[in-house]
């Protein structure tokens, strides 16, 4: 009989912290941090700058098991068909000073790591999941993007602000989404009254926010991504974690809330770190990629062009949809955090998201960069001086790009890992697959059933992002997280 240490669930998790150091992400805390930890009872208490808007219809919409919950919203509809649309998010400065154990060790991991069999969350549990968490019916001091939302979906009037919330709603993307679209309402939601309505204009708000922007080149993505199901300590599945409306709402919530503590900042005089994706370096061939479908894109990166042909290729084949996503976000390249400081305004912008001003700001539980912005944004409201110098923000924003593509890399492993034991015994068969990789180091291909991504050992001559090739599975290293194919058509 197999030991529980043989069970896959007990050696992803092994592997899960093999890679978290190989990648040099610290696997636990300090003793130190532990110690600190054990000092932590509650959040301070409100001081008297805080609004107390513990009345309002907060709620909170994430995954199924999220514990680490970072925002509340809620709106308030106004003359003029205008809207007010608050987003609440959790004041982790306020019990996670700078320079303190448990930071240092935030500041050098600057991101939860979520695996298949396991969670890093960047701060303790306790503090993450609990006295930071803006958790169900509970009194939690945040920091509060309120902005006024115009009938087309621009932003009139924002500032940020320290308020006392409370959580009137724990709810979740899947159930809410359904709801949204015509299905039976949650229980969460029945038991508040006045929240459906509430959520209805929220949603509203959402629709009109995303179609302005989509007017203004954000692009219409849609993507795989792959989550292993377990059946206790077994692996069953790869699933596919798919958009729906309730997470379109929270994103566009999150985009607007980010865009009003950039320009808070900027306003202020303040440094920044933003997010930004550049302007994409191969899109001679996302031209390529669009002529092949009949669609002509102009030579010079232009995110309104491209956002069309998107927009009618998900209509024309939903289906192959998100292997075209994947191959245009490939070729886009990845996002990093870049020091904007003050006075300067040649920030490159987020080419994905049709916006100049994004910072993040609104997941300071398992993001560092949220933090740092937090303490900026309350030293601004202060009118105190900054607490990072230009050199540090620099610096910071470096180091938590690398960071973050290291957690990326650990995430994709374990995924790959968990892919490998669900394929060990299909060696010899062959699957449909996408491209998603090419250059010098080697080539990578994506099966669609199940979602999993892995190299083209044997083949690859000739091949680019995007193309469709039928491949045949040669080889898994379950430790190492290869998958190896081989090209048959």
């Amino acid at each position: 009989m197999n030991s529980t240490a043989n069970q896959p669930r007990s050696i992803l998790q092994r592997i899960a912290r093999q890679v978290m150091a190989q990648r040099g992400l610290l696997v636990d805390f300090s003793a130190e941090a532990t110690a600190q930890l054990a000092g932590i009872q509650a959040q301070p208490a409100a001081c008297g700058q805080t609004r107390d808007l513990r009345n309002l219809l907060w709620a909170s919409i994430d995954n199924d098991d999220s514990r680490d919950l970072d925002q509340l919203t809620v709106a308030e509809a106004l003359p003029d068909g205008k809207t007010k649309i608050l987003v609440a998010i959790a004041d982790v400065d306020s019990v996670v000073h700078s320079g303190t154990p448990i930071d240092e060790h935030a500041k050098y991991n600057t991101t939860s790591v979520y695996t298949a069999a396991a969670i890093f969350p960047m701060l303790p549990e306790r503090l993450s999941t609990d006295i930071t968490s803006l958790g169900f019916n509970v009194d939690r001091l945040a920091m509060v993007a309120e902005m006024t939302v115009a009938a087309d979906g621009s932003v009139e009037d924002a500032s940020p602000y320290p308020a006392l919330v409370r959580n009137k709603a724990k709810l979740a993307y899947n159930s809410v989404a359904a709801w949204l679209d015509g299905g039976t309402m949650p229980p969460a939601v029945a038991a508040v009254p006045g929240l459906d309505e509430n959520l209805r204009l929220q949603d509203r708000v959402a629709q009109c926010m995303k179609g302005l922007r989509l007017e203004h080149g954000a692009l219409t993505f849609e993507t795989i991504q792959g989550r292993a199901r377990f059946d206790g300590d077994q692996i069953r599945d790869i699933d596919i974690d798919k958009p729906n409306r309730a997470k379109q709402l929270i994103e566009d919530f999150m985009v607007a809330a980010n865009g009003v503590t950039a320009r808070y900042l900027a306003s202020k005089k303040f440094p920044s770190i933003r997010r930004i994706v550049r302007t994409p370096k191969r899109w001679d061939r996302i031209v390529e990629i669009a002529g092949q479908k009949g669609f002509k894109l102009p030579l010079a990166p232009d995110s309104k062009a491209l956002n069309d042909f998107l927009t009618k290729q998900k209509a024309a084949d939903p289906i192959r949809f998100p292997d075209l996503s994947l191959s245009v976000i490939k070729l886009m390249g990845p996002g990093e955090y870049v020091a904007e400081l003050a006075g300067e305004t040649d920030a490159s912008g987020h080419f994905g998201l049709a916006v100049q001003d994004y910072t993040h700001s609104t997941a300071p539980n398992r993001r560092y960069p949220d933090v740092v912005t937090q303490r900026l944004v309350k030293a601004a409201i202060a009118g105190q001086p900054t607490p990072y110098s230009d050199d540090a923000l620099t610096e910071l924003a470096a180091h938590c790009t690398l960071q973050e593509d290291a957690a990326k890399k650990v995430e994709r492993q374990v995924v790959k890992s968990a892919a490998a034991m669900l394929l060990q015994s299909r060696i010899g068969e062959q699957f449909d697959a996408i491209v998603t990789g090419a250059s010098e180091k080697g080539s990578w291909v994506r099966i669609f059933h199940p979602p999993v991504e892995g190299k083209l050992a044997q083949g690859a001559q000739g091949l680019d992002v995007g193309h469709k090739v039928r491949v045949q599975l040669l080889h898994t290293d379950v430790e190492r997280g290869f998958i190896d194919f081989k090209r048959v058509a």
